[in-house]
């Protein structure tokens, strides 16, 4: 029987901004939700408290400076962390910590073989790039991960797959030079949407080249558009082999969100995740998903208990 863990915790479910379109109230509504439906009591699903990752593993990812600005700002509480997206508050630092250290630790229980699925809503922050915050994404748990993978020789090949609404320039930069990581990225054109990048030829640099696939999608594409790129995304992946799979399961591509113009529906989005989990299956048997983006809470956490259900059944 597979395992699969949910990764939860008082400080992880802070994440988000005071008055702003990315706020805690998602994981309140998503727990009620979940244990409404009995998801919690699963005997396929273990939860997890959150941790935080120690500075030097952060450090493998982000430099020096951006983390000492990120702590100095945190206690201050008031201003900036970016260009004007991503506000400061009291004890950012130590929640931004938290979801770092709970997507590392999923990626290292699912290579143990603790499970075979793992999820934390509370990660996906692909935005943030080595040196700076951007996107309502204070540190990039995802980049930390894959560093932290690759460089203790844990894993060989790390295959990232992005349906966020939109692109994750912050995994797709810093990694673009690298070989063993293959990046399948799906997401509305950077001619309409935040960060502006993400198009169809960026297909990495140096050896790298070919490794990389960016799907730049039109406003108001669908469930069609999405499904027919991530079968592309199965067929790649199948040619990979890939060691490990994250897969950053991005809500605000689905109709209804206030600040993208796609329109997924909850059930497309659902099948988006199946056909990652079905790779998995085959390949790795090692799945990490999560959260990432999503700011209308219907949607998000009805996706959230679609995934907890795909992962658990």
């Amino acid at each position: 029987m597979n395992k699969a863990i949910l990764y939860k915790g008082e400080i992880l479910y802070k994440y988000g901004f005071p008055n702003h379109v990315m706020n805690p109230d998602r994981f309140k509504v998503f727990l009620e939700k979940a244990g409404k439906r009995s998801f919690l009591n699963k005997n396929t699903l273990v939860i997890k408290q959150s941790k935080p990752v120690e500075l030097s593993i952060l450090k493998l990812f982000h430099t020096p400076r951006h983390i000492d600005f990120v702590k100095k700002m945190s206690d201050r509480g008031t201003g900036l962390l970016d260009y004007g997206d991503t506000p400061a508050f009291k004890g950012v630092f130590e929640i931004a910590l938290h979801s770092v250290g709970a997507t590392l630790d999923a990626s290292l229980s699912v290579i143990s073989g603790e499970a075979s699925y793992a999820f934390n809503p509370a990660g996906g922050w692909h935005h943030a790039r080595r040196d700076r915050s951007g996107g309502f994404c204070v540190f990039n748990d995802i980049g930390v991960a894959i560093e932290y993978l690759l460089r203790k020789e844990l894993v060989e090949k790390v295959y990232y797959i992005d349906i966020d609404a939109h692109h994750g320039d912050g995994v797709y930069y810093p990694f673009e030079d690298y070989p063993q990581v293959y990046i399948f990225d799906v997401h509305e054109t950077g001619r309409y949407l935040y960060p502006g990048t993400g198009f169809e030829w960026e297909t990495g640099k140096g050896d790298a080249e070919g490794t990389k696939v960016n799907i730049p999608l039109n406003p108001l594409s669908g469930d069609d558009e999405l499904l027919r790129a991530m079968d592309k995304a199965y067929e790649f992946g199948l040619e990979i082999e890939p060691d490990i799979i994250i897969l950053q399961a991005g809500t605000d591509g689905i109709i209804g969100d206030p600040i993208t113009h796609l329109q997924y529906t909850v059930d497309g989005h659902r099948k988006a995740v199946e056909i990652v989990k079905s790779l998995a299956d085959k390949t790795s048997q090692r799945l990490v998903i999560l959260g990432g983006g999503g700011y209308n809470i219907h949607n998000i956490t009805e996706a959230w208990i679609n995934i907890l259900d795909v992962i658990t059944s």
